[in-house]
């Protein structure tokens, strides 16, 4: 998660406050926002768009390994035919 979406999230966090604590909303607002930085390191985000490409790789590379398994299932078939021809 990008610096600018953790400033977004933490002042929506701050305005949300009940008004008694509006006074501390310096304070809270930059806890909110070490909270979520250290929180959102740990669970090892990515972005949408990274997500995407890592499953059309996926997605290619599985449709690869199906045809170079049904490549090898015709070889082993002909290997073993001329096994038994020999």
């Amino acid at each position: 998660m990008d610096a600018r979406r953790i400033e977004d999230l933490a002042a929506t966090l701050t305005k949300i406050l009940p008004p008694g604590l509006r006074g501390l909303r310096s304070e809270l607002e930059d806890n909110f926002r070490a909270v979520l930085r250290a929180n959102l390191e740990k669970w090892e985000l990515v972005s949408r768009e990274r997500f995407d490409v890592q499953a059309e790789l996926l997605a290619r590379t599985q449709k690869k390994l199906a045809a170079l398994e049904k490549r090898l299932k015709q070889l082993e078939a002909q290997h073993d035919s001329a096994e038994k021809d020999a």
